[in-house]
């Protein structure tokens, strides 16, 4: 569907319920803004038929400028024209709908549904927000709304002043601190490095004395192992000589052996087994005597083989005992050596704490620059915490300027006099002849020609209506005052169907067409037997096989 915006100053727009009256509505607020006009979520804005292929085109001037938006979902787009040139897209699709809002159109949603469309699903009266959306909607118009924006951004400087500020007090207490223990320091060791070196020179001396004692005890063990080697030093030969004798007590037992069995060979034959010839009796008793005679001269030297082996064997004994001895004399010089080992170790520790000493004496020509740095550090945070504190000081005075109370507060008042001003004069012509006022707090004040009090509360709905028209009318020129918002355009949904009889609706139109001589006003209403007539345009809209579209 496509609608022409500009081409009647009053238009009709009728249709039955869900024909898609209202749907115009959505249509425009989803393309300049992103959202849905009406109360629901944007997913619902597609077709339930064919779930996909939703886009909106807008096309308007702004002074010599030819905009042309297009956002659509399924697919998603989102694309700004400016005289036919697509704008720079680089920006995430926030910060260009940013850009369309704050640089082009210069108008917020909500402005948008105070000043250009009016539904009766959404529209709240600026007489029925609250204070805080009644100054959220003068300043979008006022173009004021930078103050606010300026005043988050100093919170942000406040912040990070104070955070710079802690950490200047910080690094301040920090240095201080390092100063004094640096001098405490340099204190301590110019009192303690000569009691330090004199007291690790005086143990040393001591150490010294236990090696000397040390080496003592060893120099009285190598001289007694010297001499009980010197003792044993027949041992090789003793050895030799048990195996010797092992060797001769071994051929004498088996001489012993061999002859008790010769010996034994008379006694049991009297025949020679190998000639067979009769062994003489003689040569047997001789023979048997020689050999008794030597078994005992060999058992003589067997006794006499025995004492000796057994005067070797003692030795022997005497010689391991010795070495046993040599042995725990060589553990113990080993001891005596690791003590001297020990002893000269920490001897060598002694003398590098010495040097560790003389090393920071000499070091305190280094120590004196380690302080003079730290000096100049301090000078300058000292100077960072005055900066800062000055710095502290502009932007407190910077945010009382940008409260609510501080220049918003002095422009707001400056137009609160137009204000009251217009909304009077497009009261004065709805022949509704009261004193209407707005506080720069936007509190109203309403008196009768009779000077009587009213509140907004206390009129009837005919009479809220024509407030709500004046000050409808009133924002809409302002904003072309400020030309933050100038617009030839006005959509009304339904709005005052409700506190309209048939001379409210006369009223109504007659107050439309004197307030609205370069506008292009589009009125949804269900009233069409009584508007029908009294408008330039009428457009219909209706449902065709669940679709919605116009009929010429």
């Amino acid at each position: 569907m496509e609608i022409q915006l500009d081409k009647h100053n009053t238009t009709l727009v009728v249709g039955e319920n869900g024909a898609g009256k209202s749907t115009m509505l959505d249509a425009l607020s989803f393309v300049l803004y992103n959202k849905p006009f009406r109360k629901i979520n944007k997913p619902q804005l597609i077709n339930s038929i064919n779930k996909k292929d939703l886009v909106v085109e807008i096309e308007f001037k702004i002074g010599p400028n030819r905009y042309k938006i297009i956002r659509g979902i399924k697919p998603n787009v989102f694309e700004v024209y400016q005289n036919d040139n697509l704008l720079n897209q680089n920006a995430e699709s926030k910060d260009y709908q940013e850009i369309l809002e704050n640089q082009i159109l210069k108008l917020n949603h909500k402005s948008f549904c105070q000043v250009v469309v009016l539904g009766s699903a959404s529209f709240v009266p600026f007489m029925q927000l609250t204070a805080q959306a009644r100054r959220e909607v003068i300043e979008d118009l006022l173009d004021i709304q930078i103050f606010s924006t300026m005043n988050t951004l100093l919170k942000e400087d406040i912040s990070e002043n104070t955070k710079n500020l802690q950490q200047a007090e910080y690094n301040y207490s920090l240095t201080s601190e390092k100063i004094k223990m640096q001098n405490d320091y340099i204190a301590m060791m110019q009192k303690d490095a000569g009691e330090q070196i004199d007291k690790n020179q005086k143990e040393i001396k001591e150490v010294e004395k236990h090696i000397e004692d040390e080496l003592l005890k060893m120099t009285s063990l190598e001289d007694k192992i010297s001499s009980l080697k010197t003792s044993i030093s027949d041992e090789d030969k003793t050895r030799s000589k048990q195996q010797k004798l092992l060797v001769l007590e071994r051929q004498l037992n088996d001489k012993i052996k061999k002859i008790e069995e010769e010996i034994q060979f008379f006694n049991n034959h009297d025949n020679c087994p190998t000639c067979k010839q009769v062994i003489q009796e003689d040569f047997k008793c001789e023979s048997v005597d020689e050999k008794t005679k030597s078994i005992e001269e060999t058992h003589s030297g067997l006794v006499q083989l025995s004492e000796e082996m057994t005067k070797v064997a003692t030795r022997l004994k005497e010689i391991d005992n010795i070495k046993k001895e040599i042995t725990d004399l060589n553990i113990d010089k080993v001891t005596h050596n690791n003590n001297i080992n020990g002893l000269k170790n920490y001897i060598s520790k002694l003398e590098n704490n010495i040097n560790e000493i003389n090393k920071k004496t000499v070091d305190y020509s280094m120590n004196d620059e380690k302080m003079k740095q730290l000096e100049v550090d301090l000078d300058a945070f000292i100077q960072e915490k005055g900066e800062l504190t000055k710095q502290k000081e502009a932007l407190q005075v910077a945010s009382v300027i940008l409260k609510d109370s501080g220049i918003k507060a002095r422009i707001i008042k400056q137009y609160v006099p137009v204000i009251n001003k217009l909304i009077n004069k497009y009261l004065a012509s709805m022949d509704f002849f009261v004193q209407f006022e707005l506080d720069e707090t936007f509190n109203e004040t309403i008196k009768s020609r009779f000077r009587d009090e009213f509140s907004y509360a206390s009129f009837s709905e005919g009479e809220k209506m024509r407030i709500n028209l004046a000050i409808l009318f009133t924002w809409r020129a302002v904003a072309k005052m400020r030309n933050s918002a100038s617009t030839n355009l006005l959509i009304m949904d339904e709005v005052f169907d409700s506190s309209l009889d048939v001379n409210g609706t006369n009223e109504f139109m007659k107050i439309l067409n004197t307030l609205t001589t370069d506008t292009n006003a589009f009125i949804i209403s269900h009233k069409t037997d009584q508007m029908v007539d009294k408008f330039s345009n009428v457009i219909k809209f209706e449902k065709h096989k669940n679709f919605s579209r116009l009929v010429s």
